[in-house]
């Protein structure tokens, strides 16, 4: 049986390679795959295992991620074969985890942000944080970067360090041009044309009211009914596109929680990100428009990844 280290995911798995595997994945849609809603199991201290499974009958090709949210995200990718389900290849996938999260972000900044957007904002300094700041410059250019953690100390230290931590074989802060800076919440939301919500808040993280016309969001922290990063009111501005129905209107709190005190109704989500993808569904219909996605993950994007990891 094959072993992949995390090493050997990140020579294999670019941001730009993902990208590629999640557009063309994304282009076919949901329903050209095998793909049950995950499972959630509770963890002993409070954690949470998800189970993700996914079959693609045109290749073919199987497998299944595992992962625990404690502490900390942990993964495992196990390929499988297609046939017999017999496990091929064992996967170490957190960065896997990290940079599909990130490509679907930057699969939907390319078609709902508005195209002259040069302020980019992240709430987050973590993997994912680090992930959507190697990814979203590939599909935008980006002349500043506003960053804001759960503290000044945290977002400042991600600022000094942010160059000499990021992956050899992703986009440095000098080669891609940017200025990068601490913000507060206020700042980062009044000011950024994209904003990336990166965190494991399980409350918003600035009011909506903040936000100026013709941002762009993408919202992929919160993947339970009872957490989320925006507001109602973030939610009720803008129009919604998610990374699938299923898997946002079970899981996703930024939706089910302005559903549930009536502030909007399922209507309210326009699309998911195959119909944009495939021309199905308009993306940004003005330049004044929020647009907004929201990203719980699905095992169509582990299944792609995993795919390019294995082509080597």
């Amino acid at each position: 049986m094959l072993q992949l280290s995390e090493d050997d995911v990140i020579r294999a798995l670019t941001p730009a390679r993902a990208l590629v595997a999640l557009r063309a994945a994304f282009a076919r849609g949901p329903a050209s795959f095998e793909m049950p809603t995950r499972t959630q199991a509770p963890l002993a201290g409070g954690g949470v295992l998800l189970i993700m499974p996914c079959f693609d009958p045109a290749v073919p090709a199987a497998g299944v991620k595992l992962v625990s949210v404690s502490d900390a995200v942990r993964a495992t990718y196990l390929w499988l074969d297609p046939k017999t389900g017999e496990v091929l290849a064992t996967i170490a996938a957190n960065y896997l985890t990290d940079v599909r999260t990130a490509a679907a972000s930057a699969l939907a900044t390319d078609l709902l942000a508005r195209p002259d957007a040069e302020t980019l904002g992240i709430f987050g300094t973590g993997r994912q944080a680090r992930a959507h700041l190697d990814a979203l410059p590939l599909v935008r250019r980006f002349h500043r970067v506003l960053v804001s953690g759960g503290s000044p100390e945290k977002s400042e230290a991600f600022v000094r360090t942010w160059g000499r931590t990021s992956r050899p074989a992703t986009p440095s802060a000098v080669r891609q041009g940017f200025e990068l800076v601490a913000a507060t919440p206020e700042q980062l939301a009044r000011e950024s044309d994209v904003i990336c919500a990166c965190t494991t808040c399980a409350t918003p993280l600035f009011p909506g009211e903040w936000l100026r016309p013709g941002t762009h969001l993408n919202l992929i922290g919160a993947f339970q009914p009872h957490t989320r990063e925006v507001d109602t009111a973030t939610v009720a501005r803008a129009r919604v596109i998610v990374d699938t129905y299923a898997g946002a209107l079970a899981e996703a709190g930024d939706l089910l929680i302005p559903i549930a005190e009536g502030a909007i109704t399922r209507d309210h989500v326009a699309g998911d990100l195959h119909e944009v993808v495939s021309g199905k569904q308009r993306a940004r219909r003005s330049p004044d428009e929020i647009t907004l996605f929201k990203s719980v993950g699905c095992a169509l994007e582990d299944l792609a990844a995993a795919r390019v990891v294995i082509s080597g």
